[in-house]
């Protein structure tokens, strides 16, 4: 085995060195230097820790492990590939690195156990012959992985549709919670006006941005994240932004653009204080500031308030000129959302007529006179009526 020459190949990587910093690379590159340079113990530690980094990410191989980190590297040549444009230079660059990489994943461990026992004296020789192996193998190619980046996208947002913003990440949530339309209960006026939007987004349509309010249990929430599991919807991604937490997104908004996937900023149950710097963040993303909002990019928050902004009192008490400027500065917020979806409680016959339809679907086998008697008793004490109020009743009696 010609460690010198993998050892040169690796050192040459250009295309991918977003790999190399990884810990699984780290440990390899440091026991290939260390069969090159003779250093027995180095390589002997680097063996151990690079063991112990697949097993770490539940990899049974070096190949294995490589194979997820070219499919979901987010270098240049992914994002090339995804963009579905070409560069041959940079292509040149990606071919040879995963050469380089193919070469390396195809190195048996008996081989560097050999290499690591010319390099130690005798008293080693019973620890090396006890090591662990991982397998080796080269379950990847250049074509293959050009072709699922150019099929499928690449990076993070390739590989994932739902992720939660925190400090300033993208934080991948690998099984979302997104009911399927068959689990939402009623309001389907309001909900067909979200879909329309957001089909209109995958269409690559410029599109409103959407607030939706109203009572709380309306369902509000469940019918933003329930888009994931629309027809036609594997290009959409759901983001989540805390509302305390929305200073970054301005420049997460920048990083968007250009990519294929459609991306919905989703900021749920929004009060904001007018004084707080998360007000000022949300009129710039939902205006748009210098740069306009890109077409792939769209806003949907929900809130049990309509004007989202919070009034004081004092604020509403003011002298007129000042009070009258008070309130049209509160409702501009709602007011930049170009589609603003009202859900309202049901009426008493809408109420009982989801519940009759919530308890046979949950075997619940009451006389719908006394079935609707307890459902009037409860909304009084739990919530009003509204869809989760309703569920919530129906739950008690199972």
């Amino acid at each position: 085995m010609n460690f010198k020459h993998m050892l040169a190949a690796l050192q040459g990587v250009a295309a991918y060195k977003d790999l190399l910093d990884r810990p699984v690379l780290s440990c390899a590159l440091r026991l290939t230097h260390s069969a090159v340079h003779g250093d027995g113990l180095g390589g002997l530690e680097a063996y151990t820790d690079l063991f112990y980094h697949l097993q770490a990410d539940g990899c049974g191989g070096l190949g294995e492990w490589l194979g997820q980190a070219l499919r979901w590297s987010e270098g240049p040549y992914p994002r090339l590939c995804e963009a579905g444009r070409r560069d041959p230079a940079l292509e040149q660059a990606a071919r040879m690195d995963i050469s380089a990489f193919a070469l390396l994943a195809s190195v048996d461990c008996d081989k560097w156990l050999a290499r690591l026992g010319q390099l130690l004296d005798n008293d080693y020789q019973g620890v090396l012959t006890g090591l662990p192996r991982w397998r080796s193998g080269v379950p990847f190619s250049f074509e293959g992985l050009s072709q699922a980046y150019r099929r499928e996208g690449a990076g993070l947002l390739g590989r994932y549709r739902a992720f939660c913003w925190q400090g300033g990440q993208l934080i991948p949530v690998p099984h979302p919670d997104c009911p399927g339309q068959d689990d939402l209960l009623g309001y389907q006026r309001q909900r067909e006006t979200v879909i329309r939007n957001t089909q209109a987004l995958l269409a690559g349509k410029a599109v409103n941005n959407i607030l939706l309010y109203g009572e709380s249990g309306t369902g509000k929430s469940a019918t933003v994240k329930s888009l994931l599991r629309l027809p036609g919807s594997e290009e959409l991604r759901l983001i989540q932004a805390d509302k305390e937490d929305l200073s970054g997104l301005p420049a997460l908004i920048r990083t968007l653009e250009g990519r294929r996937q459609k991306f919905i900023l989703f900021i749920d149950d929004l009060a904001l204080d007018q004084d707080s710097t998360a007000y000022s963040v949300l009129k710039t993303i939902l205006e748009g500031g210098v740069a306009p909002r890109p077409d792939n990019v769209a806003v949907y928050a929900t809130s049990n308030r309509r004007h989202l902004v919070r009034q004081s009192l004092s604020q509403r008490l003011g002298d007129e000129v000042d009070r009258a400027e008070t309130i049209r500065e509160t409702t501009s917020l709602a007011d930049r959302f170009g589609l603003r979806v009202l859900f309202q409680g049901l009426d008493k016959g809408e109420f009982l007529s989801l519940v009759d339809q919530l308890a046979g679907r949950h075997g619940v086998t009451l006389p719908p006179e006394q079935l609707h008697q307890k459902a009037v008793a409860w909304e009084r004490y739990h919530g009003g009526q509204t869809p989760r109020s309703a569920l919530q009743f129906v739950l008690s009696l199972t």
